[in-house]
């Protein structure tokens, strides 16, 4: 044998052991970034504020607010409509919220499709 396919071989196992520590590191981020996602908030609101809706998590919801001014009889479409709209407002920022700190963790990793591996955002 050659001493260069040696070398060669040696090199892309050293390669391939850098490739596989940097994946068990990705790996920890996602998780991490994972735990912190089950423990984020956001709060949307609607009505100028007189609807508030909290959310944690992938969106679960923690706590509704509703105005005194908005508990009239024969209003409950528009009261109905104010909650929608606030949930919506407070799951877009937590989703900008969650899609960053997959962002963060995934790195220079982001956005690739890498069989195997689950889609990021």
């Amino acid at each position: 044998m050659h001493p260069a396919p040696a070398n060669a071989y040696l090199r892309r196992m050293k390669d391939l052991s850098a490739l596989m520590q940097q994946a068990q590191a990705m790996q920890q981020k996602l998780q991490d970034a994972q735990a912190k996602m089950a423990e984020t908030t956001a709060e949307g609101t609607s009505g100028g504020g007189m609807v508030t809706v909290a959310l944690k998590g992938p969106g679960e919801i923690t706590a509704v607010r509703i105005d005194d001014s908005l508990m009239v009889p024969g209003e409950g479409e528009i009261l109905a409509d104010l909650i929608v709209a606030a949930h919506a407002d407070a799951k877009r920022k937590l989703d900008a919220v969650n899609a960053e700190l997959m962002r963060e963790a995934a790195g220079p990793m982001a956005g690739l499709n890498i069989p195997g591996m689950p889609k990021l955002f």
